[in-house]
C-alpha cells in the first residue's frame, strides 16, 4: 500500500486529501501543519509519497526541498499550488517530482495521484 504523508496548514483541505486517499486505498503515512513538524516527522514516516502545500514551504523552498530529498531520498515529492501560475515552474525547479493545483476536481486529483504511485518503488 502506497504511504503518503500531507502536509497543509488548512484543517479542510487536509480532511479532502485523507478521504481522497483513503478512497484510492492509500495509507495515510501523517500529517503536518507547519513545515517544522513535517520536517521532523517526515523521515520517520516511512512515506512513498510528500504530498506538501507550497505555502507550507519556507521562504527558500529548493533549499527546503533539497533537505528532505537528503532525508527521504526515496519519497516522490508533490507539491500542491493554489493557482497555476509561475509558482508551477518554481514547484519544480525547487525540486518538486510533480504539482497538482488545488483547484483540481477531485477525479483530476485522484489521476494524478494514481500516476505518482505508479512511479513509488516497491522493494
Amino acid at each position: 500500500m502506497t504511504r503518503v504523508y500531507i502536509a497543509d496548514a488548512k484543517r479542510e483541505e487536509r480532511s479532502a486529501l485523507r478521504l481522497l486517499l483513503l478512497d484510492l486505498q492509500m495509507e495515510i503515512a501523517g500529517e503536518g501543519t507547519d513545515w517544522a513538524t513535517t520536517f521532523a516527522e517526515v523521515p520517520t514516516s516511512r512515506s512513498d509519497i510528500l504530498l506538501i502545500d507550497w505555502d507550507v514551504l519556507p521562504s527558500t523552498p529548493s533549499a527546503a526541498l533539497a533537505e528532505l530529498r537528503v532525508a527521504c531520498p526515496s519519497a516522490l515529492v508533490i507539491v500542491l499550488i493554489s493557482p497555476l501560475d509561475a509558482r508551477q515552474q518554481a514547484a519544480l525547479s525547487a525540486g518538486a517530482d510533480a504539482f497538482i493545483s488545488k483547484g483540481e476536481t477531485p477525479e483530476r486529483v485522484a489521476e494524478h495521484l494514481r500516476t505518482v504511485a505508479s512511479k513509488v518503488s516497491i522493494y
